[in-house]
């Protein structure tokens, strides 16, 4: 007995390098890998609740129809349009605010923390309160544009601004998020080319642009990513506000693979259109990150 002991130790620390991430790496492998398996396994079959005795393997058929399918290249632009227009945005904002806060003046935490505000409110809700906001006829949208004398708008109700005001909800929920990032960055700046460039007379718009910027953009580009993804993903405020429409106008990839999956009951076509926006997502964080690594070997 003492001798399995002794192995056992022996065993634990030849390989303590192994053993230790063993239970990280087996969550990772059960809650993340596992469900994109059993994706791609499903989007090779015809399962549908709609047909009895569905389920049988087809191969590549469902991607086929899908490369066929004008609504899924649809989805795919509504898809890049939502998340280029909202983290674009969101991006010079948070970090021109950014800019604007890293000084020390009274009530900078307060500030901080209203901040906040916006991320720690239930997706859901915020839909529904921006839902009213947009109401064509009573919302406060219409009421504050009659005020200052402008057009009002159909917000929702219209096929060609429902994106943009989508994005706007998008653009006031997480804006804050890259304003605290963008602040963490700014922290962590050296202060010997400041102190440099002043010595040098430099002016403050030259060293924002020549110093400040470049210093901060592999900080910017990890916000742009870590918004990209989630607004690749987005589907509560976009289906609790408009379940896709007017039409399809608003139907990006989640809210077309939902669709298939819960309203026709398609789950193999769903899931293919799942794979494609996994691929989507992963391909374009990678992107971003090979972007990130080849400006920061620059600098």
């Amino acid at each position: 007995m003492n001798q399995f002991f002794r192995r056992s130790n022996d065993f634990v620390d030849r390989n303590i390098q192994w053993i230790f991430p063993l239970p990280a790496v087996l969550f990772v492998l059960i809650m993340m890998a596992f469900p994109v398996i059993f994706t791609f396994g499903v989007s090779m079959t015809d399962w549908s609740m709609t047909v009895p005795g569905s389920g049988h393997f087809i191969g590549l058929k469902n991607y086929v129809n899908m490369l066929k399918d004008q609504r899924f290249y649809n989805s795919v632009w509504l898809t890049f349009y939502f998340t280029i227009l909202a983290v674009g945005v969101e991006t010079v904002l948070g970090v021109a605010i950014a800019l604007v806060l890293n000084r020390e003046f009274i009530g900078k935490n307060v500030v901080k923390t209203i901040l906040l505000l916006p991320m720690v409110t239930t997706p859901v809700a915020i839909g529904l309160a921006w839902t009213l906001f947009y109401e064509p006829t009573i919302g406060l949208g219409n009421y504050m544009l009659k005020i200052l004398g402008l057009p009002t708008s159909k917000w929702l109700a219209s096929n060609a601004a429902v994106i943009p005001s989508i994005a706007l909800v998008d653009i006031w929920e997480w804006t804050p998020m890259v304003i605290l990032i963008a602040l963490a960055g700014l922290a962590g700046l050296p202060v010997e080319p400041y102190e440099s460039a002043v010595v040098d007379g430099a002016k403050p718009f030259q060293i924002l642009r020549y110093i400040t910027l470049p210093l901060l953009m592999p900080t910017i580009l990890i916000a742009v990513v870590l918004r990209c993804i989630d607004a690749f993903k987005t589907f509560d405020i976009i289906y609790t506000m408009t379940r896709g429409g007017p039409g399809h106008s608003s139907e990006t990839l989640n809210i077309y693979a939902y669709s298939l999956g819960f309203g026709y009951f398609h789950f193999g076509s769903a899931s293919s259109v799942l794979l494609a926006l996994f691929a989507i997502v992963m391909g374009s964080s990678l992107l971003m990150l090979w972007m990130r690594k080849l400006g920061s070997d620059r600098i």
